[in-house]
């Protein structure tokens, strides 16, 4: 009898599911979740630094973009890049000073000081935090907190209480002041030490109190010192004055360095029962933006959650001549005028492996995807003419693709100084213009980027003032213009340079024997071992012998820093969009090895012409008269060749149908505002695409029962046999 219902109940439920069945069974997400505006999105690595004075990585920076708000941001749309104010009532404005503090024209040459105004905006607000509250007698609540009390206290959710306040302009200089504290290690000091007046001074003093305030067990509160550059006159408005001319200090202003940290937070996470629990700056944030960090959890997800005390900011607009300039899609206009920010919540998973995350993509579980390697074929197709565009299963499922070259550089250094590939005769320059017409930088493009990248011919990269497209942009030593198109000089144009520079077929005229020279590389995989197979290759066309010196990085940067290196590739990503931030790599003042390895000139590269040019073009502001001055650097750097000049690379992501308002911005970090979710689309998407198979379950437990059924009459036929039996 028993086992009769058993079979009744699971035939009764076996025809109750049906294969058409539309719940999702297979989301990494709560299905609810999946409904709301909520991006989801994943990290295959947590961030180490939250704490925007300590932070420089691109991983870091996608979190706090969002939390923290600098003066002054990017647009969104316009290109090229153009600064706008953010927390500011308007752009800064600046006046001049001599030497005695006297306003003086900005064509002066008495300038000694530029002074930066900042006025803030009055509706700017902090998250909710309890670092902020008071009590009735006007003291902040948690400021010293008990053992006690730290008992219940594991989160910041367990603080019975938070608020918030106003931005204050005392907030920028407190940022200012936690910079120059050594023992908080700003990547930025040594270089803001040269600009902003007293900070160099200030950081000594204020190390040696820090250092003294952590051997007591002391909190430091920045507040009782002043930077004498640096002043507060109201609650919304700041100056900062800087040495000399600078104009690059506005691009400066809309990084996190600079982002403002108040008081309360810096103290309120300064308590070391707060520090033993790990909750510290470093790991949740304080900030004014359009989102805060409401988990942090590294082990499984990182959940960012829309302030509620955001100021009022709208989608940009643009004009008909703007449009026409930034050449931006139709699409991403129709949105202009409107208050951000749009998506509520965004859900980071880790995600440790690339393949689980592209299969996840591909199911409409994350709304936006890079593409590996592995996945390249499957997604991109290359026309016969270079262009790049979906296969037709990316097309097929509504997924759109946006790409965006970077203003980044990555090249093959020589080293300058060394007796062989350096030095600035004839017979140096054709060496090393020659070793560049020989490294086929497009085949390299093509086997190793999967075409996403372009030669580079010259220091700057695309989007950057000074970059010139076509036969102006040409670097005429390694290329030659044919037909409307950009040639690679011929591997004979390269040999007979390398005669004329004394190694007829990569023999020394002077020893008769074969040049070898030493590329220093770090410790490579499978995949740098291609590429190092491949860079041999390029040397050996010339006749050239190439021996590979891999180390670890940390060695690896100190030959390069020392100049012992010979040959090297290096590589920069711009810290703002200006000439000045890549020509700087070239100034022989930056020289690696006459800074103790602090200069950034890593080929130490040393031209009397381009330092003099440099020192003219870094302080001036974009004009013709700039865009020459610079044309006459880059060719003078062409003719000497300290590089091989590489690539630009190109960055390609994908992004689902519901989700909107995706455009390349290389040098803004706080675009998640800007962007949409139509989470109606994508459940709708997710149901379609992941209907669960439940046949084969079905057709299992037939099979279980078919098999059963034999048994159960063998169970029966004993029973009638035993109740026969004791009838008897």
């Amino acid at each position: 009898m028993y086992l009769k219902k058993f079979f009744f109940k699971l035939l009764l439920l076996l025809i109750m599911v049906n294969p058409l069945c539309s719940d999702v069974w297979n989301t990494p997400h709560q299905p609810s979740k999946v409904k709301e505006k909520i991006l989801f999105s994943a990290f295959s690595f947590p961030p180490k630094h939250l704490d925007p004075v300590v932070s420089y990585s691109m991983n870091e920076w996608q979190i706090i973009g969002q939390v923290y708000e600098p003066p002054l941001q990017y647009n969104y749309l316009k290109r090229p890049y153009q600064l706008e104010p953010l927390t500011l009532k308007n752009m800064p404005t600046i006046r001049f000073l001599d030497s005695e503090g006297n306003e003086v024209p900005e064509a002066s040459k008495k300038v000694a000081f530029s002074e930066y105004r900042l006025t803030l905006r009055e509706d700017v607000f902090y998250q909710n935090h309890p670092s902020f509250v008071k009590n009735k007698q006007g003291k902040l609540l948690y400021e010293n907190l008990n053992e006690v009390q730290l008992l219940t206290i594991d989160s910041l959710n367990d603080f019975e209480k938070s608020t918030t306040r106003h931005l204050k302009a005392s907030d920028y200089e407190y940022a200012l002041k936690r910079m120059a504290v050594r023992q908080n290690h700003s990547p930025i000091l040594d270089s803001m030490t040269e600009y902003i007046v007293g900070l160099e001074s200030f950081s000594k003093e204020i190390t040696k109190v820090a250092k003294e305030k952590r051997k007591n067990k002391e909190k430091l509160d920045l507040r009782a010192y002043d930077i004498s550059g640096v002043h507060v006159i109201d609650d919304t408005t700041l100056t900062i004055k800087i040495k000399g001319r600078y104009p690059q200090f506005s691009y400066w202003l809309t990084m996190y360095f600079f982002a403002p940290i108040p008081w309360e937070a810096d103290l309120f996470y300064q308590q070391r029962g707060l520090i033993e629990k790990n909750l510290t700056l470093n790991w949740f944030p304080v900030g004014t933006g359009a989102y805060y960090l409401a988990e942090n959890n590294p082990n499984k997800q990182m959940r960012l959650v829309k302030n509620p005390n955001y100021h009022d900011e709208f989608y940009p607009t643009l004009t008909e001549e703007e449009r026409e300039i930034s050449d931006v899609p139709e699409e991403l206009l129709k949105d202009a005028g409107k208050k951000l920010p749009f998506i509520d919540e965004i859900i980071y998973s880790i995600e440790k492996e690339s393949i689980p995350l592209w299969n996840k993509f591909l199911q409409g579980y994350y709304d936006a995807s890079g593409i590996s390697s592995e996945s390249f074929d499957q997604v991109v197709q290359i026309s016969s003419s270079g262009e790049m565009g979906l296969s037709e299963e990316m097309q097929q499922r509504g997924i759109a693709l946006r790409g965006s070259i970077q203003p980044s550089s990555f090249y093959l250094a020589f080293n300058m100084i060394d007796p062989v590939v350096g030095g600035y005769s004839q017979s140096a320059k054709k060496l090393r213009q020659a070793i560049s017409i020989a490294q086929n930088e497009e085949e390299s493009i093509s086997i190793f980027m999967n075409e996403r990248g372009i030669p580079a011919q010259g220091p700057i990269p695309p989007g950057i003032f000074g970059y010139l497209e076509g036969e102006a942009g040409t670097n005429s030593v390694v290329y030659e213009w044919k037909e409307g198109k950009r040639v690679r000089k011929s591997l004979e144009v390269a040999k007979k340079l390398l005669a004329q520079a004394g190694y007829p077929n990569g023999i020394s005229k002077k020893t008769g024997k074969p040049l070898v020279l030493y590329y220093d590389a770090t410790s490579s995989g499978p995949d740098e071992r291609m590429l190092m197979d491949w860079r041999r290759k390029q040397f050996d066309k010339l006749g050239i012998q190439l021996v590979i010196r891999a180390t670890d990085y940390n060695r690896f940067q100190d030959k390069v820093r020392k100049g012992k290196a010979q040959l090297f590739s290096w590589g920069w990503n711009a810290d703002y969009p200006d000439p000045e931030n890549f020509l700087f790599l070239l100034y022989g003042g930056n020289a690696s090895v006459d800074t103790n390895g602090a200069g950034i000139n890593s080929s130490n590269y040393k031209n009397p012409k381009f330092d003099r040019l440099f020192e003219e073009v870094k302080t001036m502001k974009n004009s013709p008269l700039r865009m020459q001055k610079i044309q006459k650097m880059i060719k003078i750097a062409q003719e000497d060749a300290p590089w091989v000049w590489g690539t630009h690379p190109k960055s390609l992501a994908l992004y689902h149908s519901w989700f909107s308002n995706v455009y390349p911005n290389a040098m803004a970090n706080n675009t998640l505002k800007y962007k949409r979710i139509d989470a109606k689309v994508r459940a709708e998407k997710q149901e379609a695409w992941n209907q669960p198979v439940v046949m084969p379950l079905i057709l299992f437990v037939i099979f279980i029962l078919l098999m059963s059924y034999p048994l159960y009459r063998a169970y029966q036929n004993r029973q009638r046999a035993v109740i026969k039996k004791g009838g008897e």
